[in-house]
């Protein structure tokens, strides 16, 4: 027979933790000796050692006492469930993890890996620090309003940038966010992005020209609270689409 402080050393829990337990009715309380001290056996540094288990498993103490009195297959079909519960959550805090190491890297970027990709080659491709940070917070904002239809997005501008002629309208587009609203340059560049987006959807209004979708109206309304210019620039391509 053992005190409990030997039982607790033994198990790997606190003397105050088994206490809880007798209290809890999850381990009966050993009758004491002549001097008044618990005495405990092997079976309850047994029956500890599954309570401790079930609990760590992130049991409830008020299911283990249940399991405490089940039949042997409804125990065993129990520890079958807890150990899918245990399954998922180890899979969900890997993926923690993964975002964990991420951030320690600097790579706290909530996007498709493919899109975090794009968007650190913006800048070999000549685009500015200001336009990429953009660019990555409107990626952020449409992938997290509208994931359906995000990646779709994300693919087709991958292919227009793919294009020098259509990169190069992107790329004065970024140029042009520091000029005055009123530079006549915006004319003939308003004109040059709705012939080369007709050029290559045809009669079919591009999808981020649709003026009836959620998502350009969350993606302009976002570049044109960044620049005055931008804003102008957006105004005379409306215009020119209801010619």
């Amino acid at each position: 027979m053992i005190t409990i402080g030997q039982l607790a050393g033994y198990v790997g829990v606190s003397t105050k933790t088994i206490r809880v337990y007798h209290d809890k009715g999850l381990l009966p309380e050993p009758a004491r000796d002549a001097s008044g001290y618990r005495r405990y056996g092997a079976k309850d540094a047994i029956d500890l050692i599954k309570i401790r288990t079930l609990a760590e498993a992130g049991v409830p103490l008020a299911r283990i006492r249940e399991l405490r009195v089940a039949t042997d297959d409804d125990y065993q079909q129990a520890l079958r469930e807890i150990d899918d519960e245990l399954t998922t959550r180890i899979r969900s805090m890997r993926a923690v993890q993964k975002r964990l190491r991420r951030l320690a890297a600097g790579q706290s970027v909530p996007l498709p890996t493919d899109v975090v990709a794009h968007l650190e080659h913006l800048a070999d491709q000549g685009f500015s620090h200001r336009w990429v940070e953009l660019q990555r917070d409107l990626w952020i904002l449409v992938f997290a309003t509208h994931p359906d239809r995000a990646l779709d997005l994300f693919h087709d501008q991958a292919r227009t940038l793919s294009d020098p002629a259509l990169r190069q309208l992107f790329l004065d587009y970024d140029h042009a966010h520091d000029l005055v609203p009123d530079d006549p340059r915006f004319d003939d560049l308003a004109r040059r992005i709705i012939e080369a987006t007709r050029e290559r959807y045809g009669s079919d209004e591009p999808p981020e020209l649709d003026v009836t979708s959620e998502i350009p109206t969350l993606i302009q309304g976002t570049v044109n609270a960044s620049s005055p210019a931008w804003r102008r620039l957006d105004t005379l391509i409306r215009a020119q689409l209801k010619m």
